[in-house]
């Protein structure tokens, strides 16, 4: 044991790219050679929050990287355990000088392993390095100059390792490494819905979106079937780290001209929206479980099993509710008025709480982000007390960005042989219309679940009120101290 070679291990997390890879650059600059490893923990596996087409696209990943690392003799150690088990295993082999990772804002179940890795490599005299990411700032008080931190990392050069085969472990070495471990199988099912997860894949998404995919983002952002298309789709490969938000932000500006400044301004300032929620949660992680404004505590609804089922099988009544819910079910994706409709639909109109529907969205979203989904959730709830309320109504909504009715027909396909004005309000058909339609409301397609004009008043009513409680108001004076940004207007400028 005493002749172990000490090695650096890259750690990689949520960050799964070589460049612009802080994790990357600092460990390559000792002359330790360097190991990559991804620890698919059980635990994490496990949790509620995960689904496997979240695996699947780490793993798609891990193959892309393989592939580029090949010319370096190396490839990343990926194994099925826990984080301290992993490490235990690999000081058989390796004395681990330090490990290099990023600090991840996720949930409180990783936030808890890493305090439990800060022990073992305390005891085990490993020097543990974190970068910021994405220039996510870790044991701030307040947003005090925060953006204009955030807005000088997004303009820094990006990181360039420069990667050579003696900096690394080998192939060779590795596979006998392996020999001490459950190696995780890397391979996945050919299924065509989901977006392929890898860096190779992140960047022909990058350079369609940039060069010509971009020309309509801000006319069909709002619209489920076309945002498809005009939307940038990047938004898995930066939850997962195929991409970072620095490079993204980057090309934006390369690519920005006159003429299309308003489409990529607007695609700039929802990075910097993105970042500055992910910060939220990172000084207020009590969101996972709890309403970011604890005077919304007191505030209890009746669970309905019933109306919970209805919801996430997109059985509700409600045609664009439920074509979005069997689109993101089918496909990890669907566009953010959408995302913002589920979730005000099921907290509003069918008086759920929010905590509720979170895991099971959580699984759906292929670019799950613990940043953006619970100050999001907290949000579209109306339960921060300091944002406006959006309910949001599924009919006007579907008349609006759905007129013809494509992206209903093709997700709920027992509709799409009615008249247009039925496709989206099909409970207004009379006993007539449905014999001439040979069409049965509530057998062919299930019958509203609630009377959505009743329970919408019900929740503004409600809601509203409770924006009088002494501890709501409290609470919102808190929020406003720590959150709010003292240059917030810049977050919605285009450049």
């Amino acid at each position: 044991m005493a002749d172990r070679e000490e090695i650096n291990v890259v750690w990689f997390k949520r960050d799964l790219r070589l460049q612009d890879n802080e994790a990357i650059f600092n460990a390559l600059q000792s002359k330790k050679r360097v190991l990559f490893a991804y620890v698919f923990e059980n635990s994490l596996m496990n949790d509620p929050h995960y689904d496997e087409r979240h695996w699947n696209f780490i793993k798609e990943s891990i193959i892309d990287l393989n592939e580029k690392l090949a010319n370096y003799n190396t490839k990343i150690l990926s194994v099925t355990t826990e984080v301290v088990n992993a490490f235990n295993q690999l000081q058989n082999n390796y004395k681990v000088s330090s490990v290099f990772s990023h600090q991840e804002t996720g949930l409180l179940i990783t936030y808890n392993r890493d305090k439990d890795f800060t022990r073992y490599c305390r005891n085990n005299n490993i020097e543990w390095k974190e970068n910021s990411n994405n220039g996510v700032l870790r044991g701030l008080l307040n947003r005090l100059d925060w953006l204009d931190k955030w807005e000088d990392y997004m303009h820094q050069d990006q990181v360039k390792a420069r990667l050579k085969a003696d900096h690394f472990i080998s192939i060779d070495e590795i596979k006998k490494l392996e020999r001490g471990f459950i190696c995780t199988d890397l391979s996945t099912p050919d299924i065509h819905n989901f977006q392929k997860g890898g860096v190779t894949m992140a960047w022909k998404y990058a350079d369609t979106f940039f060069q010509k995919r971009h020309k309509n983002y801000m006319y069909h952002i709002s619209k489920p079937s076309l945002a498809r298309k005009s939307c940038s789709r990047l938004s898995p490969y930066i939850a997962w780290g195929n991409v970072s938000i620095r490079q993204m932000y980057q090309q934006a500006l390369t690519y920005k001209t006159e003429e299309n400044k308003r489409h990529l301004g607007a695609f700039v300032s929802r990075l910097r929206w993105q970042a500055h929620f992910i910060q939220k949660f990172e000084m207020e992680h009590t969101m996972e479980e709890a309403s970011l404004n604890k005077g919304f505590h007191k505030l209890k609804k009746s669970i309905s099993l019933e109306y919970q089922k209805a919801w996430k099988e997109g059985k509700t009544g409600f045609p664009l509710i439920d074509a979005s819910m069997r689109c993101l079910t089918e496909t990890g994706y669907i566009n953010f008025r959408m995302r913002s409709m589920l979730a005000s639909f099921f907290t509003h109109i069918l008086w759920q709480p929010w905590q509720d529907c979170s895991k099971h969205l959580s699984k759906a979203f292929l670019d799950f982000e613990p940043g953006i989904h619970f100050p999001q959730l907290n949000m579209q709830a109306g339960e921060t007390g300091i944002n406006d309320l959006r309910v949001y109504n599924p009919v006007k909504n579907s008349l609006e960005h759905d007129e013809d009715a494509s992206f209903i027909k093709k997700w709920i396909p027992e509709l799409a042989k009615l008249p247009k004005a039925f496709i989206h309000e099909p409970y207004l058909m009379t006993p007539l219309d449905q014999q001439f339609n040979n069409f049965i409301l509530g057998e062919n397609y299930p019958k509203p679940i609630v009377d959505i004009k009743t329970n919408r008043k019900k929740a503004l009513d409600i809601l509203w009120g409770m924006r009088n409680d002494i501890d709501v108001i409290k609470e919102n004076k808190r929020i406003l101290t720590k959150h709010t940004l003292t240059n917030r207007n810049s977050l919605l400028t285009n450049d």
